[in-house]
């Protein structure tokens, strides 16, 4: 039996992920399991329609109520596999349907779900390109005559493409310390994580950016409120 999720007003956003470069990483079965680990934590922090699960290959996929959600979550699981493992991420709005709920891996369609597939091919064909290499998260929203483009996708790419820039650049260090921001965690514990002390956690996160990030990621949550 189908199962429609969302509506037609675009309420649910569909995110699909794979990891960068998996065909040459050295452990296969490894990396797998981190990333299901992964996956698993970032579910529990981060409210959801349809739970992240590994699909095929080195892709996994869930469904979330709104896009600040689908960013955070994204934004949490690659900072949590950074800088060993990278990935890349479609976020796609609109109605989708899951054409059998208890099936592993989940079958997805609609217009959310082509929405994320043709955002993540489009963000690896950018991140082939020079000027564009560190871009990993891309967004597309469906319209009603099923084209992928929508209102307000240009804004928020721009946000992505910076983000994506700015983690980029980032050390193993502050990879850690932005993800800790990102999850509220006050400065004075992520330098007893660190065992560093504070000011150099200051300093670290304000070179790096991450309070840009943190801070942003926040005004999307804000915008996307009734």
């Amino acid at each position: 039996m189908n199962h429609p999720v969302g509506d037609d007003r675009g309420g649910a956003i569909v995110l699909i992920g794979d990891v960068v470069g998996s065909r040459t990483h050295p452990d296969r079965r490894a990396l797998q399991d981190r990333v299901s680990w992964v996956l698993e934590e970032v579910a529990s922090k981060v409210p959801e329609v349809q739970r992240l699960a590994v699909t095929v290959g080195d892709e996994f996929q869930g469904v979330f109520p709104d896009l600040a959600s689908a960013v955070r979550a994204a934004l949490l699981i690659r900072l949590s596999l950074l800088p060993e493992v990278d990935t890349r991420y479609g976020l796609g709005s609109g109605p989708f349907m899951v054409f059998d709920d208890s099936r592993q891996p989940i079958s997805q369609d609609g217009p959310a779900w082509w929405a994320a597939r043709e955002a993540i091919t489009t963000a690896k064909q950018r991140s082939d390109r020079p000027r564009s290499r560190s871009i990993r998260v891309w967004y597309l929203a469906a319209t009603p005559d099923g084209a992928s483009a929508g209102p307000g996708v240009g804004p928020v790419n721009a946000y992505l493409s910076c983000c994506d820039e700015l983690i980029g650049r980032m050390s193993p260090r502050e990879l850690r310390l932005t993800r800790g921001v990102v999850e509220g965690v006050e400065q004075a514990e992520l330098a007893e994580r660190e065992g560093v002390v504070p000011s150099a956690v200051s300093q670290a996160l304000s070179r790096s950016g991450a309070h840009t990030v943190a801070a942003s990621l926040r005004l999307l949550e804000t915008e996307g409120r009734p």
